[in-house]
């Protein structure tokens, strides 16, 4: 079921995406070299509560964190590993969702740690570009096809990287989980219209090499997450935007001046 939000409903919802930006804006700060996983995790979870929000990650189907920390080849879904310190030339993606006052969020984003190679600086152009020509298709009257049509045809016809199938974005609010799915592939003019009211996010994965991936489980941690196929590293970036009549409004915007067009005004 898909339920239209209101106006209201859309405020709270920024709301809540305002601290979940606050925390990735943090997080360029202190993501160098060095930094244990673990720190992400617990900066996350302080910066969320002290603005009185909670992570919803936390305790959902039985995950155990407030974030999800991929790095390198690591597509999605990897867990905060005490220890385990990032190094010069990685690339790591932070995943999470915020409830504040019962609306939620939900927003990922690529770091680099230090100093990394031009294909990888490459990869994340690419893959937030492919975010934003995404959100630039959700408008009311086009459909869910045109979303992921654009996002495809940028990154593997014009730019030969791999646009990762098997996970995809989603409705959202009242659960982080909700109808409709939102891929970032497609085929234009296909799939649901999008309706004013409508919440969804958009967060294309992009690999360096083939879009395929496969499971990877980590016996010390007993967890099983997703790596690229072909060994290439990934990059993710995901934003919370809801269906308006005056476009797509980002609800979980970094930067609003930079955002600008795309802010949600009441």
């Amino acid at each position: 079921m898909i339920t239209l939000k209101s106006d209201r409903e859309i405020e709270k919802m920024a709301e809540s995406g305002a601290v979940l930006a606050g925390v990735h804006n943090g997080l360029k700060k202190i993501i160098k070299p060095g930094i244990d996983t673990w720190e992400i995790e617990e900066f996350t979870d302080k910066y969320i509560t002290d603005h009185g929000a909670t992570p919803s990650e936390k305790g959902f189907d039985g995950y155990n964190y407030g974030t999800c920390i991929s790095i390198n080849n690591e597509v999605a879904h990897g867990i905060p590993r005490r220890g385990l310190k990032l190094k010069n030339g990685d690339i790591v993606k932070v995943d999470m969702c915020v409830n504040k006052d019962g609306f939620e969020s939900d927003s990922c984003w690529s770091y680099t740690v230090g100093d990394v190679s031009p294909k990888i600086k490459k990869l994340m152009e690419v893959t937030r570009k492919g975010l934003y020509l995404g959100i630039d298709q959700a408008q009311v009257g086009n459909r869910i096809g045109d979303i992921g049509a654009a996002i495809q045809h940028y990154v593997e016809d014009e730019n030969h990287m791999g646009d990762v199938r098997e996970l995809i974005g989603h409705g959202i609010q009242p659960s982080i989980h909700e109808d409709p799915a939102v891929p970032a592939y497609g085929v234009a003019g296909h799939g649901m219209r999008l309706r004013p009211g409508m919440t969804i996010t958009i967060e294309p994965m992009v690999n360096l090499g083939t879009w395929k991936i496969k499971d990877d489980y980590d016996k010390k941690d007993g967890w099983t997450y997703y790596v690229s196929q072909d060994g290439s590293y990934s990059a993710q970036y995901e934003h919370t935007l809801a269906i308006t009549e005056d476009g797509p409004k980002i609800l979980t915007s970094q930067d609003h001046v930079a955002d600008a067009k795309y802010m949600f005004k009441k």
